[in-house]
């Protein structure tokens, strides 16, 4: 096969066929029943398993079961799945922030603290956060998603923590009250920050469910209030929801 312009190695794509093929076979088939499942050869089949044993990208399990290996094992704990919708979801948000006109954003949860880790559009070097920079969840729309999609006992020791310091005379700093808002933004899939982090900005966000259905990520909509147009909000929301179910299919 060429892709743009470049041959492709039929054996390199062989084994990754047969290394993809063992990995989702969750019915314990034999080699000869993958390599059939596939169209492979058996005898070429069985050589690919040999040596990705080898290389320890498989191993050989109870009962005659093959699974990942050491090596494979290792390089996805490697692997930094926050940075991967990161890096899918870079032109996606590009692209939203120049239809909306206004400055969006990404980030994710580490230790009860949102971490930006996008941001772009019209305003964007102007605007108070910074790719890097981490602020509390509880006022802010990207927050409210990453708390609302949180396990429950997450999300009970987080609002133990309270009540939570006023940024602005929006804010809600009452644990009671915080856990209702966060029940309704689960609910209805959108954050909403009125003003409760920086006076004279609004913010919608929506969350980006990862390849396991986990939420990691949230993506956001910001504005000034007032703003020198009407704020569409349900259009906006629906455009933040199309950006998300593109950055998912990414994935």
């Amino acid at each position: 096969m060429v892709r743009n312009g470049t041959p492709s190695i039929a054996a390199l794509s062989r084994s990754l066929a047969m290394l993809e093929a063992i990995l989702k076979d969750r019915d314990g088939r034999s080699v000869a029943a993958i390599a059939e499942l596939i169209d492979m050869p058996v005898a070429t089949a069985h050589r690919q398993v040999t040596t990705l044993v080898a290389e320890g990208f498989l191993a050989r399990m109870p009962r005659g079961r093959l699974g990942p290996g050491r090596r494979l094992l290792s390089l996805m704990q490697s692997v930094d799945e926050k940075q991967l919708i990161v890096a899918a979801a870079a032109p996606v948000l590009h692209r939203l922030a120049a239809s909306v006109r206004s400055v969006v954003q990404l980030g994710t949860l580490e230790n009860d603290m949102v971490t930006y880790r996008i941001k772009t559009g019209r305003g964007a070097s102007d605007f108070f956060t910074k790719v890097g920079m981490q602020l509390e969840a509880y006022c802010s729309g990207i927050g409210k998603v990453l708390l609302a999609y949180q396990t429950e006992q997450d999300r009970e020791a987080y609002l133990a923590t309270g009540p939570f310091p006023a940024l602005t005379s929006n804010t809600i700093t009452d644990p009671e009250l915080l856990r209702k808002e966060l029940a309704r933004v689960r609910a209805a899939g959108v954050a909403r920050d009125a003003e409760e982090i920086v006076e004279g900005l609004a913010c919608l966000a929506v969350p980006i469910h990862s390849m396991d259905g986990h939420v990691r990520a949230a993506i956001s909509v910001s504005r000034a209030v007032p703003g020198r147009k009407e704020w569409q909000e349900d259009a906006i929301v629906e455009m933040l929801r199309t950006a998300a179910v593109e950055i998912e299919a990414s994935l």
